[in-house]
């Protein structure tokens, strides 16, 4: 069935050996799967992961039908905080830039000035050349960042 409909699966590291090992074309974290969203010439992708990876996927493949085989399919960090959040915590803090986690949803990137990894967050950070950055979500990157800058 997959390639009567040329599909790509992608798995996440987390998932189930059996799906991981057995039933993906391509496996790896978050962004191994993001990047290879965009190389894989499929017409539909299959994300075995979260929510905000399918979104991910689709927003790098706006042609491409994106699938994710669980709705209820979440993540905690991800889940913690909206895009409402994100424009409350710019009200509150006009002028600072807004710098989210890449392991958010569409919504929270798109109320976002830039996304960053782990690998490249301080670099992300101190491109602005501010004193003061918002990093969200994930506050032990943030505090991690925070000390290397």
């Amino acid at each position: 069935m997959k390639k009567e409909r040329n599909a790509a699966i992608l798995a996440h590291n987390y998932q189930t050996p059996e799906i991981y090992h057995c039933v993906s074309d391509i496996a790896g974290d978050s962004l191994q799967l993001a990047m290879e969203a965009t190389r894989v010439e499929a017409d539909i992708i299959v994300q075995c992961g979260v929510h905000f990876m399918a979104e991910t996927s689709k927003l790098l493949n706006p042609s491409k039908t994106v699938l994710i085989p669980d709705m209820k399919a979440g993540c905690s960090l991800a889940d913690s905080i909206t895009g409402e959040d994100v424009r409350l915590l710019r009200e509150a803090n006009p002028g600072v830039p807004i710098v989210t986690y890449v392991n958010t949803s569409a919504d929270v990137k798109a109320e976002s000035d830039i996304c960053c990894t782990s690998s490249n967050a301080v670099e992300v950070v101190e491109s602005f050349g501010v004193d003061t950055v918002l990093l969200i979500p994930d506050e032990y990157l943030a505090q991690n960042v925070a000390q290397q800058t």
